[in-house]
């Protein structure tokens, strides 16, 4: 006998300007207190090390380097682009992280407005 159950989803609403101003806000106090932050990017659980919150064609932007990706180590480290609607459920951990030596905030891409940025 075969049992007819129904599939149920459930969609997250778009982020408000509220939600993105506290996502902003979170991040800001991630980089100046040099705070890992958790979030869900592209349906994968992430830890995240802020280094730059930037403005580009009016939409925010964070660049981190990822520390976990869904439990476990990426095989590179490297600075990677995150757009802020992007980011579902942000939240700081207390972990804490060192500086990207790579990272360069001086770099052309931030021209357009920088909001928050390690060592500032």
């Amino acid at each position: 006998m075969t049992s007819n159950r129904k599939t149920l989803s459930l969609r997250l609403p778009k982020q408000e300007d509220g939600t993105a101003d506290e996502a902003k806000a979170i991040i800001t106090y991630g980089i100046a207190h040099l705070l890992s932050l958790r979030a869900t990017y592209n349906r994968g659980m992430v830890i995240l090390a802020p280094h730059i919150l930037y403005k580009r064609h009016d939409e925010p932007y964070v660049d981190a380097v990822v520390v976990e990706r869904d439990g476990s180590k990426p095989s590179e480290v490297k600075l990677g682009t995150f757009k802020l609607s992007g980011l579902r459920g942000l939240a700081m951990t207390s972990e804490p992280f060192a500086p990207f030596g790579e990272f360069d905030p001086n770099a052309p891409r931030y021209a357009e407005g920088v909001i928050a940025r390690v060592g500032s």
